[in-house]
């Protein structure tokens, strides 16, 4: 039996890109279990930080350090300069007025570090993963003292937590699922890591489905009883995903088109669930709408802007097949 479902993890790994986007049709389909997983919404953020530090491959990241100019740009681009235009975008444009719940939302879909999936999205696009590893490590670790810092500017007392509270809730979720990775690690051992990657990719898949469930809490039925609402911003969603991946690819472009992309991409896929989980899971009605929603553009933009990726990276369409 173990046999059985160690294989079946397995298979999932090895199919996981086209699973991941289907977990989000499957959370929404299965409303009233989405309400019974949503308080465990923070545990599953732990879990998937976990496996995601479990699965670091310290040498590619080792080997980014050795030329760290470019990470260290497209570090503060990401974690300071894009939320601190979205700050000013706010002002200039008065989307303050229209409440705290919509900065909120805009908040959370720019301060956060990217999705830990972010290298696999740049495999699965045919694209070197070792950049978009390192910055989304990199970005993890800082983000306990840059999102306080945006989220005091962006809301001031409205920030659900205390600048310091924010702080200390997402130091402990980092360091708790980096800490408890080292001890799996230590455990399991590093050769039996490597033949198991299929499998924690599987288990990967799994939580992500959990966390999927748990985070379409409500948004089939805001579809039902307002699918044009919640068509448009799902869009809008999609059109702060595009906007993130297209300025910081005219910001990068100077530097090789891989990596520009790369860069691009994980700054467009923010880890909204990270910041969601610091906040215990509660959050105002629209803004949870907009983190549920803005799950879809995570996990489909691979698929939209493949072709896209194939021609600006002059990349050979059989590369792309193998590497997906």
């Amino acid at each position: 039996m173990i046999r059985g479902i160690g294989g079946g993890l397995a298979w999932i790994g090895r199919h996981g890109t086209a699973a991941l986007a289907i977990c989000i049709f499957i959370g929404m389909a299965l409303p009233a279990l989405s309400s019974t997983l949503r308080p465990y919404l923070p545990l599953s953020v732990f879990s998937l930080l976990t496996l995601a530090f479990l699965r670091v491959d310290h040498q590619a990241i080792r080997m980014r350090l050795r030329r760290p100019a470019l990470l260290l740009l497209a570090l503060v681009w990401m974690m300071l300069g894009a939320p601190l235009l979205t700050y000013l975008a706010i002002e200039w444009t008065g989307l303050a007025d229209l409440g705290p719940d919509v900065v909120l939302a805009l908040y959370i879909a720019t301060a956060a570090p990217p999705v830990m999936a972010a290298p696999a999205f740049m495999f699965l696009l045919g694209l070197d993963g070792t950049l978009s590893l390192a910055l989304s490590v990199a970005a993890m670790i800082i983000t306990p003292l840059t999102a306080p810092f945006i989220g005091e500017l962006m809301l001031g007392s409205y920030l659900p937590l205390s600048v310091g509270g924010l702080a200390v809730q997402l130091s402990m979720l980092l360091v708790g699922a980096f800490l408890f990775s080292i001890i799996l690690r230590k455990i399991a051992g590093e050769e039996r890591l490597a033949r198991s990657a299929h499998h924690i990719s599987g288990l990967n898949v799994l939580l992500l489905l959990v966390f999927a469930i748990a985070a379409m809490d409500g948004v089939a039925a805001s579809f039902a009883a307002k699918p044009l609402y919640t068509l448009a911003l799902t869009g809008l969603t999609f059109c702060l995903a595009f906007a993130q991946i297209g300025l910081t690819l005219l910001i990068f472009v100077p530097a090789t088109r891989e990596d520009a992309y790369a860069i691009a991409h994980t700054c467009g896929t923010r880890n909204m669930g990270l910041m969601v989980a610091a906040f215990g899971g509660t959050l105002p009605e629209f803004t949870w709408l907009w983190f549920a929603v803005g799950q879809f553009p995570i996990y489909m933009l691979p698929m939209f802007l493949k072709p896209f990726v194939r021609v600006f990276c002059r990349l050979n369409a059989k590369t792309v097949t193998q590497q997906t």
